[in-house]
């Protein structure tokens, strides 16, 4: 899954690939606005992500995309 964070005052959003499911993603968000200080994220690649949850702007998950390389995909 693909998730778009954005960071207050960071002109980029964060993308991350990971294997959590959206649900688990959905409480951790949850946790993180109602105390947590931290959105903790595990990467697909391993390692995580770690955001600050008071700067969170928002987040947007869905089903990655895969991205194409090549001059065989021009058409």
């Amino acid at each position: 899954m693909e998730i778009k964070i954005g960071v207050q005052s960071v002109p980029r959003e964060l993308v991350v690939e990971t294997d959590t499911p959206a649900e688990q993603i959905e409480r951790d968000l949850q946790a993180a606005l109602t105390g947590s200080p931290f959105l903790t994220i595990v990467l697909i690649k391993g390692g995580k992500v770690m955001v600050p949850s008071d700067k969170i702007g928002y987040v947007e998950f869905g089903p990655g995309e895969n991205r194409r390389v090549g001059f065989g995909n021009i058409g």
